[in-house]
């Protein structure tokens, strides 16, 4: 039975004193302490002889995820190369992107953060359905789409997707659950984790998903 399987690597801890959501703004980058991190899912994916063998490697275009991708490459590729395997490219893919967010720019902290201002009260109150940008049935659906796409252009493989929290966690719930709503407080995607879907190539039936956090302790 054929099957294809997607690590999905949520990015490293950003570098934001200020406590700006950043949602899909550029500018902001791993801190040290987050690529410290994806080092620690880098050397963990390294020495993973599935992981090792990837066929491809697709990435959210932003910046945090661009940074994360290189430094997992940079443990993989040479991994790959001793075992007589080509290094791999990055494929940039949108539809890994971070949700969309009316609260991009602002200072979302306790104090002045504009999550506690009276006026935005409207668009948090259930946090089960996000009134505040993109849903998540709009994210998982996009995510869904990538994912079809790559079970059939690379069937019976692995392939490692680098995007954000929002998008795998609403897949991964959707997969398990049935529905992507969802309690965004209550989300299991740790920074610079790994959830691993397998999906059968013919029938699209998930066989199991797994999960991992390398990074749990840096």
């Amino acid at each position: 039975m054929p099957a294809t399987t997607i690590h999905f690597v949520r990015h490293g801890q950003v570098d934001n004193p200020d406590h700006i959501l950043y949602e899909r703004l550029p500018g902001f980058h791993l801190s040290c302490r987050g690529r410290a991190m994806v080092e620690a899912t880098a050397r963990f994916m390294a020495e993973a002889p599935g992981l090792r063998d990837l066929e491809a490697v697709y990435s959210s275009p932003l910046d945090r995820t661009r940074e994360t991708t290189a430094i997992l490459l940079e443990q993989i590729n040479p991994a790959r190369v001793q075992h007589g395997l080509k290094p791999l490219e990055p494929i940039y893919d949108r539809r890994l992107i971070e949700a969309g967010n009316e609260f991009r720019g602002k200072r979302v902290g306790h104090g002045q953060g504009a999550l506690w201002r009276p006026s935005n009260l409207r668009l948090i109150l259930d946090l089960r359905r996000p009134s505040w940008g993109e849903s998540y049935r709009q994210i998982a659906r996009r995510v869904g789409d990538f994912v079809r796409q790559v079970v059939r252009s690379h069937p019976d493989a692995q392939v490692l997707a680098v995007s954000h929290e929002s998008p795998i966690w609403s897949y991964r719930h959707l997969l398990e659950t049935g529905h992507p709503e969802h309690n965004m407080l209550l989300r299991a995607t740790a920074l610079a984790s790994v959830t691993s879907i397998t999906l059968d190539c013919e029938t699209g039936k998930v066989l199991g998903i797994a999960y991992a956090d390398p990074a749990a302790g840096v």
